[in-house]
């Protein structure tokens, strides 16, 4: 495992860094016996194992009635990155109840109001230092991300930065003292048992993690993490982890059976045994969890949950990474699913929740560095599925198959007569049946360029089956997953499912659509007028496509 820097600063001098046992050795002595108590540990007499076991295996009493989630990042690295609405969109369309932001964009947080889908907000990095030394700023950086956007938007979570430990080390003298000031303004609010405050951790900064039981954090990082915990202890909070089994596997030059790292069912006999506490191993996701809890017993916090805020697997890499692959990704979420949503726990505290965000919603594919780094998304920009979860039996989260249920739909924002160029074209030389527009038709309301574009747009879309490049329209469409279809209105290629919100735009009659016809360039009634002439006199019209 890879040494964390030692820090130069007042408040950390003289750091103790334990040089831990190589990855690859750790790994080869928990996996290399799979099925026998590891023997490279010494054995011990029966009192002294129900000694560690009483020390280290202790209940974890907190929130062990709760049910696990399993929710989503959404990171924003992506060239066309969809709108607020849009996104909120594909969350309600996949059913995803949970949601982790990587800062308060108050776009998206308005997006979100009415929804009731419960978030996690995060203080970016680069803002830490200057609230962590003033409970001024933490308490304005509170008023202006939180105070205007409760209740109407769930907020459940803050987390104070993102691996800031591993990734910028010069905040972290001020890092506790910043979660306790954004939670000081949330008692100042009455907001702080509705809304817990915690900070994102690398599970690199836990060393020996293998086997789970010698696990321990690095001893760097004690003047930050023994305050940390007793934060999170004391403000009933949980510890957030960021949990990779794909970069240990990477990592273990083999000695990570794949099986393992994606949850793949093996029998007893193949599973690992830790040896000081006799418990089975049959994921690493599991392991590296328990290892947090036994890390954090080893600072004597016994009965702090952990929620893991990042978790998954990239569906693909560069020619030196052949196992981050579509199927790969597939299986180890799928799986990941299933088994957070089981509420089985972990080995060392079952049944306790550890409720999960996969990383992440879209492929980010401006991010810098490896394939493998743009490419962890469930989805693509315009909503695409990368992959089909297999999810039968797991609840709904995710459990529906996108693969053949995109849309075409007009975009948000676009120009009007652009809009309504691309439906003349669509209604005209592209030979879509518009009839159900016509007044009088099942889709004639809502009585605008918009709704009427996306009924002409989408039946394009599925009349030249779904494919590349014919969603486009000169710019003004977009492909998402969320049905359009609205009352008796039922789109192509629709399941018989109604939609609510397509980019923002309500399709559902509205008391305020107008059926006079007066406008040639809004209204489609007239648009359908201007669709048959558009057809005897321009037949031989340029494709917009």
């Amino acid at each position: 495992m890879a040494r964390i820097p030692s820090l130069s600063l007042d408040s950390l001098k003289e750091p103790f860094y334990v040089p831990p046992t190589p990855l690859f050795l750790c790994l080869h002595l928990f996996f290399g016996s799979l099925g026998q108590v590891t023997s490279s540990y010494p054995s011990m007499a029966s009192w002294s194992l129900m000694l560690f076991i009483s020390l280290h295996l202790l209940p974890l009493a907190t929130s062990a009635s709760q049910d696990a989630f399993v929710g989503v990042n959404i990171g924003t690295a992506v060239t066309d990155m969809p709108s607020p609405t849009q996104v909120v969109a594909l969350l309600k369309a996949q059913q995803i109840r949970h949601v982790r932001l990587y800062d308060a964009d108050q776009a998206m947080l308005t997006a979100l109001a009415g929804t009731g889908i419960r978030v996690t907000v995060s203080v970016p990095n680069q803002q830490i230092l200057a609230i962590g030394q003033s409970n001024a700023t933490a308490a304005n950086w509170v008023a202006r991300n939180i105070l205007t956007h409760v209740p109407a938007t769930n907020i459940t979570a803050i987390s104070v930065g993102s691996q800031v430990l591993t990734t910028i080390p010069n905040a972290a003298p001020v890092l506790v003292s910043a979660l306790e000031y954004i939670h000081a303004a949330l008692v100042a609010a009455r907001l702080d048992s509705r809304i817990k405050v915690s900070t994102a951790h690398s599970s690199s900064i836990i060393l020996d993690s293998f086997p789970p039981s010698q696990a321990f954090f690095n001893r760097t990082w004690d003047p930050v993490m023994i305050p940390l915990l007793k934060f999170l202890q004391t403000s009933e909070s949980y510890l957030m982890l960021n949990v990779y089994p794909y970069y240990d596997y990477i990592q273990s030059h083999d000695a990570i059976p794949l099986d393992y790292a994606l949850f793949r069912p093996l029998p007893p006999n193949k599973e690992a045994v830790d040896s000081n506490t006799l418990l089975h191993y049959t994921n690493v996701f599991d392991a590296l969890v328990d290892a947090a809890y036994f890390a954090m017993a080893d600072l004597n916090f016994t009965n702090i949950p952990i929620v893991v805020t990042e978790s998954g697997w990239p569906s693909k890499g560069d020619s030196n990474e052949p196992d981050a692959t579509p199927d790969n990704a597939n299986t180890y979420n799928s799986n990941l699913i299933k088994h957070v949503l089981n509420n089985t726990g972990t080995p060392k505290h079952p049944g306790v929740a550890v409720s999960t965000f996969i990383y992440e919603l879209y492929n980010e594919d401006a991010r810098t560095g490896a394939v493998s780094e743009k490419n962890w998304g469930l989805f693509d920009s315009n909503g695409r599925p990368i992959y089909v979860l297999h999810l039968t039996g797991s609840g709904t989260m995710l459990a529906n198959d996108t693969t053949n249920q995109t849309y075409c739909v007009a975009k948000e924002g676009v120009d009007k007569k652009m809009l309504q160029a691309a439906l003349d074209w669509a209604c005209g030389p592209g030979k879509v049946d518009c009839s159900a527009m016509v007044q009088g038709g099942p889709c004639y309301e809502p009585d605008n360029v918009v709704a009427h574009a996306t009924y002409a747009f989408d039946a394009y879309y599925h009349k030249m089956g779904m494919a590349d490049g014919t969603c486009d329209f000169k710019g003004v469409a977009t492909i998402t997953t969320t049905d359009p279809s609205h009352g008796g209105c039922i789109f192509p290629g629709s399941n018989g499912s109604n939609g609510t919100f397509i980019n923002g735009t309500s399709l559902a009659p509205s008391s305020n659509s107008s059926s006079s016809g007066s406008s040639l360039t809004i209204h489609a009634s007239s648009s359908i007028f201007r669709m048959t002439i558009f057809v005897v006199l321009l037949s031989n019209a340029v494709v917009l496509l």
